[in-house]
């Protein structure tokens, strides 16, 4: 028989996350204050621990993996690296298609990867209490989960039309011990400001992030801080655990290397994961394409100008460099919830502008198409938002067969569509519909990063 599954040992698991920024061709751009200067990391200090502080600055290449990290993370990782070959067959492609399944873990996703990380280093610093956001509650999931392992109390913020579409992602919340109320909610001053504003709103991440830093830095006691389970650094840096481990198992399937390698990406984590350590590869000189998937709907990396901007909408984060929407961006309710965020990982914006990566973006129709086909091949029902990696996959195999080449794909299958059936159910039915955004709505919502700083629009 083929071998399917290529597994590690625990003893081989990584000790050490890969940090991108110590490799860039030209630095990282700082996160600037209202004032338009760097933010140093005190200023960071209301909303983070410091620990973590450390990490999202490191200039350092490797960082270790705290013990304690590692034993919890055991309980999944190593995770399997499978290689697709029904539906290899099925396209009648010579590629090879390889992927990660990160849908092992006890929440389904890749999410715990930063969210045992982010857990560990709170209750080191002497933090109690956690608040967060989640878009379609896989990382709300994830982080309460590492809380209950850790003895934190948990506070989620889901996006509202995630809160109504998705009610069994709340129930793991709950079952892992966390709090989880719906995004605007009237428990904070930027949710009643947006409710009084547009009380139908479906809500946004940019507008749960803005509620869950406000309920951090409000706490009388100082010991609440905000967790993120995208775009900063030090959770880029946490997931390379995917990407370090799926080098070693192409090694023990014979590849030297991928030649093309996707995810997809909404705020980047799941992406930069598997990413990012061959990005380095790419910057020493390997052949490699990288490609992250979007939504049309939310097109950030495809549509959207680099610039500085908030990370949330009530604008109470640094300015961060990377291609944004806009702050005040809410975008189309699509079922893909975790790819609806108005901008992308300082780091990965970074490397699309180095021209290492190269995005791209897939209607929703063609995503669940692809699914389906991914469903009724490889068996697994993916989560909407790894349905854009799978779509940009099919099309690379397809790309391969015209042109005769047998190429190496690689990709992140970043978690499962248990909780997301609705979702499928809508697509059945035909009552899914694509949403292009239009270019009159992105200049609008862009307008409000007139103003703000501008990085350089290419490094020279």
């Amino acid at each position: 028989m083929e071998q399917t599954k290529i597994f590690l040992d625990e003893k081989d698991m990584p000790r050490q996350w890969y940090n991108l920024a110590a490799d860039l061709p030209h630095p990282p751009l700082p996160p600037l204050g209202p004032d338009g200067n760097p933010v140093s990391p005190d200023m960071l200090a209301p909303v983070f621990p410091m620990n973590i502080i450390e990490q999202e600055v490191s200039p350092d290449r490797w960082i270790n993996i705290p013990e304690k990290v590692l034993e919890i993370l055991t309980l999944w990782r190593p995770s399997p690296l499978y290689r697709a070959r029904r539906l290899e067959k099925a396209l009648g492609t010579p590629a090879k298609i390889y992927y990660k399944n990160e849908g092992v873990s006890p929440p389904g996703s890749h999410k715990p990867n930063t969210a045992v990380a982010q857990a560990y280093y709170n209750k080191e610093f002497g933090i109690e209490r956690i608040t967060t956001e989640t878009g379609a509650g896989q990382w709300g999931s994830a982080l309460s989960f590492a809380c209950s392992l850790f003895g934190l109390e948990c506070k989620v913020y889901m996006v509202r039309i995630s809160f109504e579409q998705k009610p069994f992602r709340r129930l793991m919340m709950e079952s892992w011990g966390a709090r989880c109320v719906p995004s605007p909610s009237t428990e904070t001053k930027a949710g009643r400001d947006i409710l009084a504003a547009s009380p139908d709103t479906p809500g946004s991440l940019g507008i749960a992030i803005s509620e869950a830093i406000e309920a951090a830095v409000t706490d009388p006691t100082g010991k609440t801080r905000y967790s993120l389970g995208s775009v900063l650094n030090h959770v880029m840096l946490h997931q390379t655990i995917i990407g370090l481990e799926a080098k070693k198992q192409l090694n023990i399937a014979g590849v030297k290397k991928p030649d093309i390698v996707i995810g997809c990406a909404g705020g980047g984590s799941n992406f930069a994961g598997l990413a990012f350590p061959f990005v380095a590869d790419k910057i020493n000189g390997a052949e490699i394409e990288i490609y992250p998937v979007e939504p049309t709907s939310c097109p950030t990396m495809t549509r959207a100008p680099y610039s500085y901007d908030f990370g949330d909408t009530a604008m109470t984060t640094p300015l961060l460099p990377m291609h944004s929407l806009g702050h005040a961006f809410v975008p189309p309710p699509i079922h893909a919830g975790g790819l609806r965020y108005h901008g992308m990982a300082p780091l990965v914006s970074h490397a699309i502008q180095e021209g290492l990566i190269t995005p791209r973006a897939y209607h929703q129709l063609e995503c669940y198409d692809a699914a389906v086909t991914w469903a009724r091949t490889e068996g697994f029902i993916s989560a909407p938002e790894t349905s854009h990696a799978i779509a940009a996959v099919i099309d690379e195999a397809k790309k391969a067969k015209e042109e005769g080449k047998e190429k190496v794909i690689l990709f992140n299958w970043s978690g499962h569509g248990l909780m997301d059936l609705t979702g499928y159910d809508a697509f059945f039915q035909g009552k899914l519909v694509d949403y292009p955004l239009p270019e009159e709505e992105i200049k609008k919502s862009t307008s409000v990063m007139n103003g703000l700083p501008k990085p350089p629009a290419k490094f020279e």
